[in-house]
């Protein structure tokens, strides 16, 4: 059991806010890794993965009052692309259907080329629908880290990275780049958008989307023609995309991808991101707040304090202020650690959640809010002399 005094209020003293969070059961397996929790009205999912021999499965789970339900089955294959950086997931929508996405490997393993995939279930998770793909471009290119999220009338929107004008051509200056692309279902889940937002991207990055009183907001690592990779967002108005605008004016220059993507928590027009950053040759982890669905963002908010491997999240609270994570890295030593902040730039102590080994592999922690409940979700080494790693979980109540 972790505890720190943190603020609630935006009048109220840091000291005074007090927050406890404590591990609970997880309802992953071993060799389980790859967290990601996905909030909406109808409820929180945590999804990961776990690998059987050759054989990977996608699994979910929903907290409710009484806990973690059992573990579900959502798609399993023996041809999946796998990383830390880049994972499935799965989202229950309004009307209660489940979906899932995943990659599979297309081609030559060695070429790092994959699929998204696509697929859903209006029987809680009993069945599944044949998988299907947002893109239709047929290159053997990379297709992944997608964000989900749920449009009016129980239609589901899909932001990915796409690798199909990532080979350089002699005759096309254009080429040679990866995009962020969007697409849309309806609730009959008939394709009904597949465009593009960005032409540049960072090419393995995250990305992230949010619904907004002014529609979709999504967030991902731009990247400049003279190598700068800072954050950016782009607003879906109507059926086109918002030219790309920064976050912060970073300035990091950078000649290949940090693997470090954004995260973005909203809630009517009010906005606040997370991200990584390297500054005097420094990891630092970033939020900012913007109350306009992210037309402008107010000061950047440093979360870590020494120093930082960036792989944050952020939620946030009903006062408008939000919890964000990171993982803190100083003296030799990985902690994942939450705190308060607030648009004034006021920050909690610290709370840390856990020590995190693994390196890489052990990805990225992931933060959700149910209610009053905050759920926390990292992969760790387990005890064994094997070093498997398993999906743990936390949760903290707030005040």
């Amino acid at each position: 059991m972790l505890a720190a005094t943190v603020s609630c209020g935006r009048t109220t003293p840091p000291a005074e806010w007090t927050m406890t969070v404590q591990r609970v059961m997880t309802p992953a397996g071993s060799s389980s890794s790859e967290p990601q929790i996905i909030a909406t009205d109808r409820g929180l999912v945590l999804g990961w993965v776990e690998r059987v021999g050759k054989t990977t499965s996608l699994k979910f789970a929903e907290r409710s009052g009484s806990g973690w339900s059992a573990p579900v089955t959502a798609a399993s294959g023996d041809d999946w692309f796998l990383s830390y950086a880049d994972v499935p997931s799965v989202m229950r929508l309004g009307n209660g259907t489940l979906v899932a996405q995943w990659l599979q490997i297309v081609g030559d393993p060695f070429r790092e080329a994959y699929n998204l995939h696509l697929s859903y279930s209006t029987d809680n998770g009993k069945t599944w629908a044949p998988s299907f793909m947002p893109h239709h471009d047929g290159t053997q290119t990379q297709h992944g880290f997608a964000s989900l999220v749920e449009l009016p009338g129980n239609a589901l929107g899909v932001v990915w990275l796409d690798g199909r004008n990532s080979e350089f051509l002699d005759d096309d200056p254009t080429s040679g780049t990866m995009t962020l692309r969007y697409a849309a279902y309806d609730a009959a889940w008939k394709q009904i958008a597949d465009t593009e937002i960005d032409h540049r991207a960072c090419e393995c990055c995250g990305t992230t989307a949010v619904v907004t009183a002014d529609g979709v907001l999504a967030a991902f690592r731009d990247r400049s023609d003279d190598e700068v990779r800072d954050i950016a967002v782009s607003r879906l108005e109507g059926v086109k995309w918002t030219p790309a605008t920064l976050v912060a004016n970073d300035n990091w220059q950078i000649d290949f991808c940090p693997v470090n993507g954004p995260m973005l928590s909203a809630r009517g027009r009010d906005v606040v991101a997370a991200w990584f950053t390297v500054k005097n040759e420094l990891g630092q982890a970033f939020a900012a707040f913007s109350s306009d669905a992210g037309r402008t963002w107010g000061m950047p908010i440093r979360l870590d304090d020494a120093g930082s491997l960036g792989r944050v999240d952020v939620e946030l609270l009903d006062d408008g202020s939000a919890i964000a994570s990171w993982v803190e890295y100083a003296e030799g030593a990985s902690d994942f650690r939450i705190r308060r902040i607030d648009a004034t730039g006021a920050r909690s102590a610290p709370i840390p959640v856990s020590s995190v080994s693994g390196g890489r592999a052990s990805g990225f922690p992931r933060i959700g809010r149910q209610g009053n409940e905050l759920i926390l979700a990292w992969s760790d080494s387990g005890p064994g002399e094997d070093g498997q790693l398993q999906v743990q979980t936390a949760v903290g109540q707030i005040p």
